[in-house]
């Protein structure tokens, strides 16, 4: 067996690192879907929200969500993404006034129910229609929830359900 020159053996290795790196990268991909205001009609492109939510029930068989999120729309019609660290999507909700569509990689849920979708999505009952209220920092009484909007001005808000049972807590800070 004869040797490769060195210059044929440094050359392999470097295309291998690279063909590695550039694998590694496809890997790491950032697989959201682009910004479709047009799909939801110009009104809803309006509203816009992203950052991270914490939503921990007090129940030990529900696990706490903690996750990216991208909120668009209004709510009556509107999109909710759930990214995971890296900023793939872990899971899609849409909604409009004839029913909501749960995506979960290669599963897909209909509902003519959107609180339905949201509660197998996160585990809790959560007040969308409130939420988009909130974020834009104007008090909404939803039963059974106490909001402080007191860190909305900095992309930080807080509620909190008491009833029904079990109690649960909303964190959400917004990207700036």
């Amino acid at each position: 067996m004869t040797p490769w020159p060195m210059d044929s053996l440094r050359r392999r290795l470097l295309g291998a690192a690279a063909l590695g790196a550039m694998t590694g990268l496809a890997g790491c991909a950032d697989v959201r879907r682009p910004n479709r205001p047009d799909a939801m009609g110009a009104e809803s492109a309006s509203r816009q929200w992203s950052g991270r939510m914490a939503l921990q029930v007090d129940d030990a068989s529900t696990a706490p969500v903690n996750a990216g999120f991208e909120l668009t729309g209004q709510a009556r019609q509107g999109e909710l993404v759930l990214l995971n660290p890296l900023g793939n999507v872990l899971a899609t909700l849409e909604w409009s006034p004839s029913g909501a569509v749960l995506q979960k990689g290669s599963e897909r849920r209909e509902s003519p129910s959107l609180d339905t979708l949201v509660t197998e999505l996160t585990g809790s009952p959560l007040p969308v229609a409130a939420l988009f209220e909130w974020l834009q920092g104007n008090p909404m009484d939803v039963p059974g929830w106490e909001v402080d909007l007191t860190g909305v001005g900095n992309g930080r808000l807080t509620a909190h359900r008491q009833t029904p049972l079990p109690q649960a807590t909303l964190r959400i800070a917004l990207d700036r």
